[in-house]
């Protein structure tokens, strides 16, 4: 069974940092992709960052590039989003999500193509 479970989220001042964990189970970790998404209210659902099981390759949004890092635990199933300098407008929902084959390219594949999501973590960037 795929999991997906979030966490790290929670209230911090502009200019501050948080890092997201998103601990996968039940899939092949090494041959899937594993996306970072963000929702606002009232906003579509974006894509923030993303990369390869086997860490060869990743993609970030250009609204947070620079800020914003996505990594992989080593020796386990865990990725990070390492997230410094947050703007109010970095305010969301953040989901993880997998997508169960490789890709390659300049960007985060589409949010309809990943197969499993988790539940979520709100990340609130307020003084």
């Amino acid at each position: 069974q795929v999991q997906l479970v979030e966490s790290g989220g929670g209230l911090v001042q502009p200019g501050g940092s948080l890092r997201l964990s998103c601990a996968a189970s039940g899939f092949t970790f090494f041959t899937s992709t594993i996306g970072w998404f963000r929702q606002a209210p009232g906003k579509e659902r974006e894509a923030v960052s993303c990369i390869s099981g086997s860490s060869t390759w990743l993609a970030v949004a250009d609204s947070v590039k620079g800020r914003f890092t996505i990594s992989r635990e080593n020796a386990g199933n865990t990725v990070y989003l390492q997230m410094n300098t947050l703007k109010p407008e970095d305010t969301a929902v953040y989901y993880c999500a997998m997508l169960p084959r490789l890709v390659f390219g300049p960007t985060c594949p589409q949010s309809s193509l990943y197969k499993n999501w988790g539940q979520g973590t709100q990340v609130t960037v307020s003084s």
